[in-house]
């Protein structure tokens, strides 16, 4: 597998656009989609912010999703792969090459508690469940000293 972390440009909107509209992972992340010109207007913002460190992620020269790194009293990270690449560790390869990129630490990272495949990747990658949050939808808070 050839995977590259670069940066995103705004040619892969349209395609991480499709992404984030998938039902199944809108389901597991319990995060809603949004139409596209929420979604081009969140981007934009994004774009703004100059501490934010936001990668498309290509495997085999396709774009497969994206990861990031954003906040600024907690810097977390955070993940979206295309439903069709679920499965063959992608997203932990993706989130330490991030790591390797991003050497300030702690680190966090919010899961759903029901989004199982989200919280090996994490647990994989060394991130240590410190916390749950949340009344509506249980979110794990995990921690990366």
């Amino acid at each position: 597998m050839d995977l590259v972390l670069r940066e995103m440009t705004l040619d892969d909107l349209p395609i991480l656009f499709e992404h984030q509209r998938d039902p199944a992972a809108n389901e597991m992340a319990v995060f809603p989609p949004r139409d596209w010109e929420a979604f081009v207007a969140h981007d934009a913002r994004i774009r703004s912010d100059p501490t934010l460190i936001r990668r498309t992620v290509v495997v085999d020269d396709e774009v497969v999703g994206w990861i990031g790194c954003f906040g600024d009293e907690q810097r977390e990270v955070g993940y979206w792969y295309d439903r069709a690449v679920w499965g063959r560790g992608i997203a932990t390869a993706s989130l330490a090459a991030l790591l390797d990129e991003v050497t300030e630490r702690p680190l966090f990272a919010h899961v759903a508690a029901t989004n199982v495949g989200s919280v090996k990747v994490l647990e994989r990658c060394g991130f240590v469940e410190v916390e749950r949050e949340g009344t509506d939808v249980e979110e794990i808070v995990y921690r990366l000293a």
